[in-house]
């Protein structure tokens, strides 16, 4: 019998949890880009009031991350990343579903997000549009995505 795989994504409880998240972070989105020795785990927009630290739970598994920072009725998805054994396996997909009820449920109706240019694509097969008017940086691309 084939169950489907049980997510969860919330903010990390546990010591473990947070080395977890911390761990994915620098990771998938320093090390992996060259930049060594740079991550700081504890920087305080870690902590800021609206900013929420998340973690993708798979079966019991952490797997991957996301911090989505709230204001008003806007939400920013900062520092996305899934595990790399887990990448290309649909679990991205899920991970910005499940941060988007986040969001819908703390009253946003917009989220916008500065995308690895590497993952424009992933984003915009997710929905999101590339904000116009705004020129790319040298690492990202404004992206965007509304609700009703």
């Amino acid at each position: 019998m084939h169950t489907e795989p049980l997510y969860e994504l919330r903010t990390p409880s546990t010591s473990e949890e947070w080395q977890a998240y911390h761990d994915i972070r620098r990771k998938v989105l320093f090390e992996n880009r060259g930049q060594f020795g740079v991550y700081d785990q504890n920087h305080p927009d870690e902590h800021r009031d609206g900013n929420h630290p998340l973690l993708l739970i798979r079966n019991g598994e952490p797997i991957g991350v996301i911090r989505v920072d709230i204001s008003g009725t806007q939400a920013i998805f900062r520092r996305v990343a899934i595990r790399e054994d887990f990448q290309r396996l649909g679990h991205g997909r899920v991970l910005l579903a499940l941060a988007e009820s986040f969001a819908q449920s703390k009253g946003c109706n917009h989220i916008s997000s500065e995308v690895a240019h590497d993952a424009v694509g992933f984003y915009q097969r997710c929905g999101y549009t590339s904000v116009q008017g705004v020129p790319m940086t040298g690492t990202t691309t404004s992206m965007q995505k509304s609700f009703k």
